[in-house]
């Protein structure tokens, strides 16, 4: 798996911490990795963007940056917006091929969900994903609602004849609801994907060795980790409340 595409169901749900956490277990692995981020949205020029969030936590690793506009909207408005080209998906992947002659592994983080625009032609990053011929990890909320907006996400996959490599939980909350609990069984029956990760809420605010030593209790094996879906179920399902926070704070403490 030499190129992986990280996207979403939408924004602000834990994209650039997976990728961290992707690349952390990789690099204790041995392994050379890159990120790619094809364009970074809402950031000003000399301000940290996602790919400087994902060094400081998993450490030295190549970074690349295709494009970066200054409103917080999708790339292809924020790009017409600023009077700049717009980045393409033939470009994605042509950068991302290049990394992955160089790297054992390169991480593409998108931006927003999977079908969002990156021109106005409609290129998405399902387009490079196809081109790249690379699989896609979905990273999904814990809660109420994910489970139409992960299935949706599951089916644009299908149709375009891409696979998914799972889905992770990009922010679990440190005391579970029954909806977030329920949702560990049902996320893997409504998008045919496996449940490969959970990352607790607030990991990104963790100092960098604590991330580093902790993400691959967050990651499945098929990432990396050792996280073992059946038994984060078992834990969280407890109706003692003090069992459930405690697998919600798994690797925080």
């Amino acid at each position: 798996m030499p190129v992986l595409i990280v996207s979403g169901t939408g924004t602000e749900i834990g994209k650039t911490v997976v990728t961290a956490a992707l690349a952390a277990v990789a690099l204790a692995g041995g392994r050379t990795v890159a990120v790619l981020k094809p364009a970074q949205t809402g950031v000003a020029p000399g301000e940290p963007g996602d790919v400087d969030e994902v060094v400081r936590l998993a450490g030295a690793l190549t970074t690349v940056e295709l494009a970066r506009f200054p409103e917080p909207l999708a790339p292809a408005t924020a790009a017409r917006r600023a009077g700049a080209p717009p980045v393409r998906p033939e470009e994605i992947a042509e950068t991302a091929e290049k990394l992955a002659t160089e790297h054992d592994l390169v991480l593409v983080e998108g931006a927003g969900g999977l079908l969002v625009r990156f021109d106005d032609e409609g290129g998405t990053l399902a387009d490079a994903a196809r081109l790249l011929g690379a699989p896609v990890l979905v990273v999904a909320p814990a809660g109420l609602g994910t489970l139409n907006m992960t299935a949706l996400t599951a089916e644009a996959l299908d149709r375009r004849g891409l696979t998914a490599a799972g889905v992770v939980i990009g922010s679990w909350p440190a005391v579970p609801d029954l909806a977030a609990r329920c949702n560990l069984a049902d996320l893997p029956g409504v998008t045919g994907a496996p449940l490969v990760g959970v990352v607790p809420h607030g990991a990104g605010a963790l100092a960098a060795p604590r991330f580093r030593a902790t993400a691959g209790d967050w990651l499945a094996p098929e990432l990396g980790g050792g996280w073992d879906a059946a038994r984060f179920a078992a834990a969280v399902s407890q109706p003692d409340a003090s069992a459930r926070r405690a697998a919600g704070h798994a690797g925080i403490r």
